[in-house]
């Protein structure tokens, strides 16, 4: 079947709600929504989608008939909603005209194309503003000019790639509901900052403030200029007692110059996933968990039962990992490979993709042109219902996200796919996120549990259970 494809013109829409409309669409067959920058123009005419569009037009692309294409240009196309007068109010048409009509405005979240991104983000630290920047594709060079000049200004740049943050109680892109606390969480690591705070939650300390950074804040070449800044910011912070830093392998070296920031006396404690040890200045620990559990001052949860649970279903076979957390599955990853030897998947280090693997689905292969794991549930759908119909397997190993911005019962979409495996082999999984999230971590956990799957309490835990499934 060929495409339909339509162009509503000189209409910017941003990826959440790209994705969205993209997601519904979907729904009744294939289909692409994004904007008409040269590189999705080359990744659609890959799939055999042609047309002629700017970066600030939107391209709808369906296969079948064209009238699937009207209710999406409807909603793109959509007039501008009423004010509270009632009158028709234009919406801001630059970010100046945004910060003007908002005067008690501090944080500009941009999610734009990444060859935009740089240009808007200085545009907002002109304004004044702390800025999340949930763009991708910035390059290196970018950030660290926006970080050092951030840094001069005493504002934030959270980003490039920023997914999550919570600032002032107010949680922004991928967010959990947790209560208001004393830990402060600096994070190059989204997921890595969601399970932390849950946990956190859980332990019932909670949070004051999330910083997110971006990923790669502390390497060598960013040598992390907002690490700092967060850090300093937090620690001037009264409702601050505790800095809880999280991360994948830092650089050595930018770790010992964190231990330089003045951090007023305040405890810090660093989630370093796959951290493993040397001198430091402050408490590093290897998994989100340990960390998480040392900066609350309470014990891990005992999962005795559940490892009782797993030796009773020993099978043997491969393991497969499917995250929608590019941090947790580094984090089972860094757990596993000494167990069980090479992983293979785009998340491990073996090439053999066909023995042991682990999957991180949030990776631009497979969210390009469709919406992240963590709202779209029908690319690990389509492992489960493939690994349901293979010889071999001995364990599944998965995360669960949940949270604003998130799917509305991951649980739910997958207990299908989950239920065909339970009943074969052990199948492992984390809910990350709290009772508080719209989509509740334990009605997630319930309904996990009533398709046969084993609920970990943290992510940490889930990958130590599935190696205890499958080592020798």
């Amino acid at each position: 079947m060929s495409w339909a494809v339509r162009v509503v013109r000189n209409r910017y829409v941003d990826s959440v709600r790209l994705m969205k409309v993209a997601k519904e669409l979907r729904a009744h067959g294939r289909a692409e929504v994004a904007m008409g920058t040269p590189a999705n123009l080359e990744t659609l005419a890959a799939l055999g989608v042609t047309c002629d569009a700017g970066p600030t037009d939107v391209v709808i692309a369906v296969e079948g008939p064209e009238s699937a294409l009207d209710a999406a240009e409807r909603e793109f196309a959509a007039p501008a909603t009423a004010a509270d007068n009632g009158a028709v109010a234009a919406p801001p048409r630059s970010l100046g005209l945004a910060r003007r009509g908002l005067a008690d405005a501090n944080v500009a979240l941009i999610s734009v194309p990444g060859e935009y991104a740089a240009f808007e983000a200085h545009r907002a630290l002109t304004e004044g503003l702390h800025v999340f920047l949930f763009s991708d594709h910035v390059s290196e060079a970018d950030e660290v000019a926006l970080k050092r000049r951030g840094v001069e200004l005493g504002l934030l740049v959270m980003g490039p790639g920023c997914g999550t943050a919570m600032l002032g109680e107010v949680g922004l892109g991928f967010a959990n509901v947790v209560r208001a606390g004393s830990v402060g969480i600096v994070a190059a690591a989204g997921t890595g900052a969601q399970e932390t705070a849950s946990l956190l939650d859980g332990a019932e300390i909670g949070v004051s403030q999330i910083v997110g950074v971006g990923g790669r804040d502390l390497s060598s070449e960013v040598g992390g200029l907002m690490f700092g800044e967060a850090m300093r910011l937090l620690a001037a912070d009264d409702g601050t007692d505790t800095l809880l830093l999280v991360s994948k392998p830092p650089a050595r070296e930018v770790v010992q110059k964190l231990g330089e920031v003045d951090v007023r006396g305040k405890r810090v404690v660093a989630a370093f996933v796959g951290w493993e040890g040397g001198d430091a200045p402050f408490e590093i620990h290897p998994t989100l968990a340990a960390g998480a559990f040392a900066a609350a001052g309470v014990a891990a949860p005992d999962v005795g039962a559940l490892e009782a649970e797993i030796d009773a279903r020993r099978t043997g076979g491969r393991l497969l990992g499917l995250y929608s957390g590019g941090s947790l599955a580094h984090e089972a990853v860094t757990i596993l490979e000494p167990l069980l030897g090479a992983i293979g998947g785009n998340a491990g280090h073996g090439d053999d993709d066909e023995g042991h693997a682990i999957f991180d689905l949030g990776e631009e292969e497979y969210t390009q042109g469709r919406p992240h794991p963590m709202v779209d549930l029908e690319v690990r759908i389509g492992f489960l219902e493939r690994a349901a119909a293979s010889d071999g397997l001995g364990c599944v190993l998965l995360d669960v996200v949940i949270g604003h911005g998130s799917h509305a019962d991951p649980a739910g979409g997958l207990a299908q796919a989950l239920r065909a495996l339970a009943g074969r082999v052990p199948v492992i999984a984390h809910v990350c996120g709290t009772d508080g999230d719209p989509q509740d971590a334990s009605r997630q956990a319930r309904t996990l549990r009533e398709a046969g799957v084993i609920v970990a309490p943290t992510n940490a835990a889930a990958a130590r259970l599935a190696g205890r499934a499958l080592a020798a």
